[in-house]
C-alpha cells in the first residue's frame, strides 16, 4: 500500500522500513550498513571471505549474524562487499598437480623471450581441443519459479581441432581440424602455421609437453621450418592463453545448445572459428 501510494518500488519501501526498524534511520544514508562492524570485525570478515568462498549473500549475512549478532540487509551487505573490494565471479582453477616453481621459472623464461626476440619473430601459443556433440548445459537468466527445459544428447562424437594464437593479433588465429591428433597432424599444422608467417624469421611456438609434440619427427620438421618449440611445465593449461579461445568458443557455440547431428555441431563451431567472429574482438 505504501509503495502504491508513493509510486515507489516495493523493495525500496522494504529497505527504508528495515533501515528504520534496525537502525532508527529516517532517511537513507550513502554506504548502507558499513558502520555495523568495527575495524577488528571488518578485518576478520575480510580474511574469512578471502579464505572461504560463499555462493550467496544471505550465507554471509547468516555468518555475520551468528558470529557477532549483527544483522545486515542483503542490499546493505552487497554494498559492503563492493566497498571492500569483493565482486561476484568464478574462481580461477589451477590443476592440483601443478608445480609452482616450474611455472614461475617458465614465466621468467617467457618474459625473457619476449624481451629478446625481434619484431620479425612471432610468439604463438598452440593447443588442441576436442569438443563433443554432447549438450553442454550452463547457467543463465531464467524466470524465478520456472524451469527451462532443453533437449540434450550424450553423444561423444567429437571434433579434433588444433589452434595457435599470437597475443595482440587475434584476427590471425589459426585453426584446423584433423581426424585425430598425432605426430602427423602436428606436422601438418606446423606447415600451416609457417605458411601464414612465411615472411617472418624464427617462429616461437609454445605448447604443452604431450607425446606427439615431443616426437623426433615433429622436432625435426619444426627445425626445418625454422620453428622453435617451447614446452609448458606439466599440468599448466593456466599458462596457455589459447584456453581462453576454447572457453569463449564453448560460450558462443556450445553452451545450452542442442545439436541433433554431428554435422550441425561442426558447422556451429566452424562458424565461430571463422575470421568474422575473431575480428569482432569477442575475446
Amino acid at each position: 500500500m505504501i509503495a502504491q501510494a508513493m509510486r515507489l518500488h516495493e523493495t525500496s519501501v522494504i529497505r527504508h522500513l528495515d533501515h528504520f526498524f534496525n537502525a532508527k534511520k529516517l532517511t537513507p544514508e550513502k554506504g548502507g550498513s558499513e558502520g555495523y562492524l568495527n575495524d577488528e570485525q571488518t578485518q576478520q570478515l575480510i580474511e574469512h571471505l578471502t579464505e572461504f568462498t560463499f555462493f550467496h549473500t544471505h550465507q554471509i549475512y547468516r555468518y555475520i549474524d551468528k558470529k557477532w549478532g549483527i544483522k545486515y540487509t542483503v542490499s546493505g551487505l552487497n554494498k559492503w562487499l563492493n566497498q571492500h573490494g569483493f565482486s561476484y565471479k568464478q574462481p580461477k582453477g589451477v590443476p592440483h598437480k601443478f608445480n609452482e616453481a616450474l611455472q614461475s621459472a617458465f614465466i621468467e623464461e617467457y618474459e625473457s623471450l619476449k624481451a629478446t626476440v625481434s619484431e620479425n619473430e612471432p610468439i604463438l601459443f598452440m593447443d588442441a581441443v576436442h569438443p563433443t556433440q554432447a549438450t553442454k548445459l550452463s547457467c543463465g537468466w531464467i524466470r524465478t519459479g520456472e524451469y527451462k527445459v532443453m533437449n540434450t544428447t550424450g553423444s561423444r562424437t567429437r571434433l579434433n581441432i588444433m589452434g595457435a594464437i599470437r597475443l595482440g593479433y587475434l584476427s590471425e588465429a589459426i585453426t584446423a581440424q584433423y581426424q585425430t591428433i598425432n605426430g602427423e597432424s602436428v606436422i601438418a599444422f606446423l606447415k600451416r602455421v609457417r605458411a601464414q608467417y612465411k615472411a617472418t624469421g624464427t617462429l616461437h611456438l609454445i605448447h604443452d609437453g604431450a607425446g606427439y609434440h615431443r616426437s623426433d619427427d615433429v622436432k625435426k620438421k619444426a627445425k626445418s621450418l625454422n620453428i622453435a618449440l617451447h614446452y609448458l611445465p606439466p599440468d599448466s593449461p593456466n599458462l596457455n592463453p589459447i584456453e581462453r579461445l576454447w572457453k569463449v568458443m564453448n560460450e558462443h557455440a556450445r553452451n545450452n545448445r542442442y545439436f541433433a547431428t554431428a554435422k550441425v555441431s561442426r558447422q556451429q563451431i566452424d562458424h565461430f572459428l571463422s575470421a568474422h567472429y575473431l575480428l569482432l574482438g569477442i575475446l
